[in-house]
């Protein structure tokens, strides 16, 4: 499908990088761009895709936020039906069922924080910065970011970045636990490019049940939690994965992993 603000590129082991691509706007999310985002997780064939990267395009910024001027004479209702769109974009995005790594080249306020929170791994250039910028404008995060941000890095940072609007460098992102990892600007792709990689050697059908394991216990308690992360285990000894997994590795052979 032709995007007009995002560009994917599929490789042949199964890795998509995604590109948000508005330059001209620091990749700022408007309602085209939020679309295309649903659009492109709800028809993302996962069976050909078995990991993500999701990035902004250029060396200044991956997502600078919501689209400010689009926002700005929005009513209630339409704000609603704006922030239930960016939303549901980004819950399709973390419930996708492969593996997410955002690679954060650069400014990732408001939106652009919220959105690589959606995802499950976040490498950050050391010129990166992140926020919730919101409350300086006279709202609040509307992207959930509410929701992901004290699940991250816990209830009191959460309060303070978001009460005080102001913006963390990615040294601090890493050291509150908001970010994996900090690299030169140079070196952020190589390595989530390796990450991936790394993931992509591994059993898929595993891979997929762990993600689904650890996304559906934010909602869960302690007995829920630990009864589904049981069923999925036994789900993993009807794979061929599995058996081949063990087999070679009790054989001391190389797997090749069919995700079966």
């Amino acid at each position: 499908m032709n995007y007009q603000f995002l560009r994917t590129e599929i490789r042949e082991n199964g890795l998509c990088i995604l590109t948000i691509s508005a330059p001209q706007s620091l990749n700022a999310l408007n309602s085209t761009i939020i679309e295309e985002l649903d659009c492109f997780c709800s028809t993302l064939d996962t069976d050909k895709v078995r990991a993500l990267i999701l990035t902004g395009d250029g060396d200044r910024s991956f997502v600078a936020g919501a689209d400010i001027s689009e926002m700005a004479t929005k009513t209630p209702e339409e704000a609603l039906l704006f922030g239930q769109k960016g939303a549901e974009a980004f819950r399709k995005l973390e419930d996708l069922p492969i593996p997410t790594i955002a690679a954060v080249n650069g400014f990732a306020l408001g939106g652009g924080c919220e959105i690589a929170m959606a995802c499950d791994i976040r490498y950050a250039c050391s010129k990166a910065k992140f926020g919730q910028p919101e409350v300086g404008l006279g709202i609040i995060p509307g992207f959930s970011g509410t929701y992901r941000l004290p699940k991250l890095i816990g209830q009191g940072m959460a309060k303070e970045l978001i009460y005080s609007g102001r913006a963390i460098r990615a040294d601090e992102a890493l050291r509150i636990g908001l970010v994996n990892a900090v690299c030169e600007p140079e070196e952020l792709m190589p390595q989530c490019i390796r990450l991936a990689e790394q993931i992509l050697k591994n059993a898929p059908l595993a891979v997929r049940k762990a993600k689904q394991c650890i996304n559906q216990n934010y909602d869960l308690d302690r007995t829920e939690g630990l009864a589904l992360e049981n069923r999925l285990f036994a789900e993993c000894f009807a794979t061929e994965d599995q058996k081949n997994g063990m087999r070679a590795f009790l054989q001391k052979e190389q797997v090749e992993y069919k995700g079966k």
